[in-house]
C-alpha cells in the first residue's frame, strides 16, 4: 500500500507547481504543504515503532529537500471526519503562524482528503487554503464500510467499539480519543452522499484527485488488499460506482475536482 500511496504523491507534486502561481517549477521554497492522513495514520515527525513505520513513506522529508515547509498534522486514527477536522485545525493554527504560512496547500490520503475538504468549507479555512489534492480519497464511499456495519447489530455496536478502540489506543499511545464505529460510519455511501450536499467545494479553492485501482486482486503485492478486492468490486457495482477499485474505494469514489 506504501508503494501506492508513495506513487500517487509523485505524481500530484506536478499538481504545485502547476497551481502555485508564485512558484517556479523548480525548488518549492516559499510553499507550505500540509499532508493529511487517513484512518489508521499518524504524525510522521516521530512515526510508529520508535520511527520505524512512516506513514508517508518519507515523502515529507522529499518535499522539505525540495525547499517545502512540511506538516504532518497527527490526528485520530479512528474517528470522525469532524473529530479529526479539528484535530488538524488546532494543529495548523499553532504550525501555520510558527513557520510563516499565510496559506497551505493540502494533500490527505484516504479520509484524509474527505477531512481537507471539512477543514475548508466549515472549520473558516478556505482563506488560509490554496489548494486542496486527495490521493485514494473516499469521496463517494466505500462499500466495504457498508458491508462491515451491516454485519454488527446495532446492539453489538458499542462493544465493538470498545474493543478496537481500545486496541487503536494500546497502538498508537498518543492520548487521542478513538471511535471505530465513527470512523466506519464516515465512509459508507450513504453517509458520504450526504457530506458531498452539505461539503461543497468552496470558490477560490483548487481542488485536484489522484486514484489508483488493482488490476486483480494479487495476494503477493497485496496481501491485504486482495483479501477486500472481491467485496469492494462487487460493492461497487451494487452502489453504481463501477468495478474498478485499489482494494478498499472504488476508483469513481476517487474522484472529486
Amino acid at each position: 500500500m506504501k508503494t501506492r500511496v508513495t506513487s500517487s504523491l509523485m505524481i500530484a507534486l506536478l499538481t504545485f507547481f502547476l497551481s502555485a502561481s508564485s512558484v517556479s517549477a523548480g525548488p518549492l521554497s516559499g510553499m507550505c504543504i500540509v499532508l493529511v492522513h487517513g484512518i489508521l495514520g499518524f504524525d510522521d515527525t516521530n512515526g510508529l515503532a520508535n520511527g520505524l513505520v512512516k506513514y508517508w513513506g518519507g515523502m515529507d522529508n522529499y518535499l522539505r529537500n525540495q525547499g517545502a515547509k512540511v506538516a504532518t498534522p497527527g490526528s485520530s486514527a479512528m474517528a470522525s471526519l469532524e473529530t479529526r477536522a479539528g484535530q488538524v485545525k488546532t494543529y495548523l493554527n499553532t504550525w501555520m503562524p510558527a513557520n510563516g504560512c499565510t496559506k497551505v496547500y493540502l494533500m490527505g490520503h484516504s479520509q484524509g482528503g474527505l477531512v481537507s475538504r471539512y477543514l475548508v468549507k466549515k472549520l473558516s479555512y478556505a482563506s488560509k487554503v490554496a489548494s486542496v489534492t486527495t490521493i485514494d480519497s473516499v469521496h463517494k464511499g466505500a462499500p466495504v464500510a457498508d458491508f462491515a456495519l451491516a454485519v454488527i447489530p446495532n446492539w453489538m455496536e458499542p462493544f465493538a467499539n470498545i474493543v478496537l478502540s481500545t486496541f487503536a489506543k494500546l497502538i498508537y499511545r498518543d492520548g487521542r480519543p478513538q471511535d471505530a464505529i465513527a470512523m466506519g460510519k464516515s465512509l459508507t455511501v450513504s453517509t458520504l452522499k450526504t457530506f458531498n450536499s452539505n461539503v461543497p467545494n468552496v470558490s477560490g479553492v483548487k481542488y485536484y484527485s489522484y486514484g489508483a485501482k488493482m488490476a486483480w486482486a494479487d495476494p503477493i503485492q497485496h496481501p491485504i488488499m486482495a483479501l477486500t478486492y472481491p467485496a469492494t468490486w462487487a460493492g461497487g457495482l451494487f452502489y453504481g460506482l463501477g468495478s474498478a477499485n485499489d482494494g478498499i474505494v472504488p476508483l469513481e469514489s476517487q474522484k472529486w475536482g
